[in-house]
């Protein structure tokens, strides 16, 4: 096991690889990559909150707001030691480095997580909080862990957050054509580049905003004397489609017992048509039953699909304050 450890404004990040050199073949198993962050490192965690990024994203696009979730958990509870985890997916960020058997699709990204927490020989965490197509990869991690893939010792989160991430399936004709539009210019693109400036000044040229060419300029690595995608396009393509196929109606219509789904909504997003609105707000005007958990459902105000870029502040109050009930 290495780490590699950096301090900065009282955080100790921590990212961690599985070594295969330094544990036997046969005990061998290949996890996704992580970045771990901690308030109190010198001290035990008394609880975990993980984040999923979305689509072409990784783990560190939730650093700061980890760390300011961090921050506010300690003001409102000093006596707890939360942490937070950053997964980068199969196909994203240090990941692309693992082998992580096929086929890449939402059950598989979801069934990581619980590989993660099973070699580490973490508890399973409280929190997870999924953001774009990693929502659904949390709702899958949650359907599966009431179904008992995991084993009979996975334990449900308490609470499980959706951040902007459609429910049901999504049509070809909607919401997305902006994602598959950028699929289809980046498959016509070559491996490799001169440099990050050439390919945000290339996208620009080809019509793309600068916010969204040079958001997509961050998904580059330096090796040797050109740059390179740090994801892997065509398995990413995969999860991508997956989830566009993939439903979880039936979840939220019947959510485990103690547990609660937070549905966040983004007020200027795309993402959503009228019809899933309100059935979700059906869903979370039934508050709890004895037998069934619960869902809610909050708008971010001020904010589009990249919710903790718009508006880091207000969706922070609305995170910090439900998790610190726990």
């Amino acid at each position: 096991m290495a780490a590699y450890l950096r301090r900065r404004n009282s955080f100790q990040l921590v990212t961690r690889f599985l070594n295969s050199a330094s544990l036997p073949r046969r005990r061998w198993l290949e996890t996704v990559a992580y970045e771990e962050l901690r308030a109190q490192p010198d001290k035990p965690y008394t609880s975990t909150a993980v984040f999923i990024h979305g689509f072409l994203g990784s783990g560190r696009n939730w650093r700061s707001f980890s760390r300011n979730l961090l921050a506010s958990l300690s003001n409102s509870s000093p006596s707890s030691n939360w942490r937070t985890v950053m997964l980068d997916m199969r196909n994203h960020g240090k990941s692309t480095e693992r082998e992580l058997h096929p086929p890449h699709n939402i059950e598989n990204a979801a069934k990581d997580l619980a590989d993660l927490v099973n070699a580490e020989g973490w508890s399973w965490p409280e929190v997870v909080i999924g953001h774009s197509l990693g929502g659904k990869v949390a709702l899958q991690f949650a359907q599966s862990c009431s179904r008992g893939d995991y084993g009979h010792s996975a334990l449900l989160p308490q609470q499980l957050w959706v951040l902007d991430s459609v429910v049901g399936e999504v049509s070809p004709e909607n919401t997305n054509e902006e994602v598959r539009n950028v699929l289809a210019t980046l498959q016509s693109l070559p491996s490799q580049f001169p440099s990050r400036k050439w390919l945000v000044s290339h996208l620009m040229g080809l019509g793309y905003s600068k916010a969204l060419s040079d958001w997509i300029g961050t998904n580059l690595k330096k090796v040797g004397d050109h740059e390179t995608w740090i994801f892997d396009l065509q398995n990413a393509k995969e999860m991508f489609d997956s989830y566009c196929e993939k439903s979880y109606w039936s979840l939220l219509e019947n959510p485990p017992k103690g547990m609660e789904i937070v549905i966040v909504r983004a007020e200027k997003s795309d993402r959503w048509d009228q019809d899933a609105i309100e059935r979700i707000q059906k869903l979370a005007s039934q508050g709890v039953s004895d037998s069934l958990g619960k869902v809610s459902f909050c708008v971010l105000p001020n904010a589009g699909h990249w919710v903790h870029v718009d508006n880091p502040t207000g969706l922070l109050e609305i995170v910090a304050s439900k998790i610190a009930s726990l």
